[in-house]
């Protein structure tokens, strides 16, 4: 009897060995053994969540992916990039709170949405602010943007580049737009932004701020004639579905901005967060290449799948900027002219 308790308690105590440290997990704290037999002595590696709205085809997702391999790369593992499309952890507004609450640590949002945190981020979303992608560059890269970035510390979040979404253009389903006078009567899309809102307003549209997630069911039941987006976005998403017409309206160029949660970035060891910041800029410098190539692509897929591209002339682009112009004005003095006129002199000069 006593040899079969024995026998017992042996096997059990072996099962509970296993169970508790039989694992060869290269995670959490210990010691596992390599090829060689010699114990070698693992670390927690950190966790970057890292989610867009966009879907994986998109170039932003391929700056992810970028991203992603730098810093395993560079840290040995010790961070680890997790990364997530199409809206899986949520809207741009909901990814931004999370990384103030230290639940997410990384999204890479347009400056509309983050004019809701900071409001001077409304100036980039300026109508025909940026003459061209060059321009903006300069300015982003230089101490003006840097300013902004440097805004977002006080949200709680951590900006470390500007990276691209591009100039925005009209589709819808209704006609085609080729002056300042065909946005009349259209029901567009806008994101949640009220100076998006009211520039369209300024033109004749009828503006119809809607989650991203949402907006393709939104056109395919008539909910709204159309929307405004780069040309990347509109071909991805499968736009050419349910629109038919789309125009160059290079209505507003916008940036993304690669962000982190401020909670995150603090826990991170100099030589991380500097690791982390060279990467976000690399992969954004990336991404703008991916960009800007895809965009011209993008067009041409476009109309191939039946789309009618109209081209907008310089002197209806011209009346259309005389119309949102009051607009400008107003959001200058509500953001602060002395900011306004900053980005304005930088972009001059720029050119």
């Amino acid at each position: 009897m006593k040899k079969l308790m024995s026998s017992f308690l042996i096997g059990s105590m072996a099962v509970l060995l296993a169970a508790c440290g039989g694992s060869d997990s290269t995670q959490g704290n210990g010691s596992a053994s390599n090829e060689g037999g010699e114990a070698t002595e693992q670390v927690d590696s950190k966790t970057i969540r890292a989610g867009i709205g966009l879907n994986s085809e998109h170039p932003q997702y391929k700056g992810l992916e970028k991203f992603k391999e730098l810093v395993e790369e560079r840290t040995e593992g010790a961070i680890v990039v997790e990364t997530y499309h199409s809206g899986q952890l949520g809207d741009d507004r909901s990814m931004m709170e999370a990384l103030q609450l230290g639940t997410q640590e990384v999204t890479v949002p347009s400056t509309a949405p983050i004019a809701n945190f900071v409001s001077e981020f409304s100036v980039f979303d300026f109508p025909f602010l940026f003459p061209s992608s060059e321009v903006a560059d300069q300015v982003l890269d230089g101490e003006v943007g840097q300013g902004f970035l440097d805004r977002l510390e006080d949200q709680s979040l951590v900006g470390l580049a500007y990276w691209e979404n591009g100039f925005r253009n009209l589709t819808n389903s209704k006609q085609a737009v080729a002056t300042a006078e065909d946005f009349k009567g259209l029901t567009i899309r806008t994101m949640e932004n009220d100076l998006h809102l009211e520039a369209f307003r300024a033109l004749g549209a009828n503006p119809t701020p809607m989650a991203f997630t949402e907006l393709f069911t939104a056109m395919q039941q008539g909910t709204v004639d159309g929307q405004e987006n780069p040309y990347a976005t509109i071909y991805l998403e499968g736009y050419s579905e349910v629109q038919k017409h789309v125009s160059n309206t290079n209505h507003i160029y916008s940036p993304f901005v690669f962000m982190m949660s401020k909670t995150f970035f603090d826990s991170l060891t100099e030589e991380e967060q500097e690791i982390v910041s060279e990467a976000a800029l690399e992969a954004g410098a990336y991404q703008r290449e991916l960009n800007r190539e895809a965009n011209e692509t993008y067009l041409a897929n476009l109309q191939e799948e039946g789309m009618t591209y109209t081209e907008i002339s310089e002197e209806e682009r011209q009346k259309m900027i005389e119309a949102v112009q009051p607009i400008i004005d107003k959001y200058a003095e509500n953001i602060g002219t002395d900011v306004v006129e900053e980005v304005y002199s930088a972009i001059e000069a720029a050119q």
